[in-house]
């Protein structure tokens, strides 16, 4: 199982980014949690071990650079991104030198860098781990969410499928 974070304080935005993740990316039973709050994504990052985290850089909480420092000093394996429309070079340094972010995603993202950077994220993490002798953390407990998720479609086959077009309608 994969298990990513995302963080940004727009709603639409996360929700945009969790639907092109689960439509376009080929990973077997991978589990996107989202947060507006840097501080309920810290609180969930102890609970649980997470793949890949991707926050956005402007939050009015914690900055996002703030916010993958606090990330890597709890969760050091975890691969950290930034996503942002800055194309300001203080922001890359920083997000660099102070967070170690392994990529940057634009605003608006392309679907084809965005697979790609997942995919070469994913491929960093197992290396980190292979190279600290370590193996992918045992399946975390399922959230709430998942649990009914889980219960609904047993009772009802398909109910959670949505077929999305690209505009980001439902196809019926």
């Amino acid at each position: 199982m994969r298990r990513i974070l995302l963080l940004d304080d727009e709603m639409n935005v996360l929700l945009a980014l969790q639907r092109s993740m689960r439509a376009h990316l080929a990973i077997p039973d991978l589990r996107v949690e989202i947060f507006t709050n840097p501080y309920d994504a810290l609180q969930r990052v102890c609970a649980c071990e997470f793949d890949l985290a991707i926050s956005d850089y402007r939050m009015p909480h914690m900055s996002g650079v703030a916010f993958l420092q606090a990330l890597k000093d709890v969760a050091p394996n975890t691969i950290r991104m930034m996503l942002t429309a800055s194309t300001d070079f203080e922001t890359a340094m920083s997000a660099i030198n102070d967070a170690q972010v392994f990529r940057f995603i634009p605003k608006p993202w392309h679907l084809a860098e965005l697979q790609t950077n997942i995919g070469e994220a994913l491929a960093q993490r197992d290396s980190l781990l292979a190279s600290q002798g370590l193996q992918p953390a045992p399946p975390t407990p399922l959230t709430p969410q998942e649990l009914e998720a889980q219960r609904l479609e047993a009772e009802e086959p398909g109910l959670l499928k949505v077929n999305w077009a690209p505009d980001g309608s439902i196809i019926l």
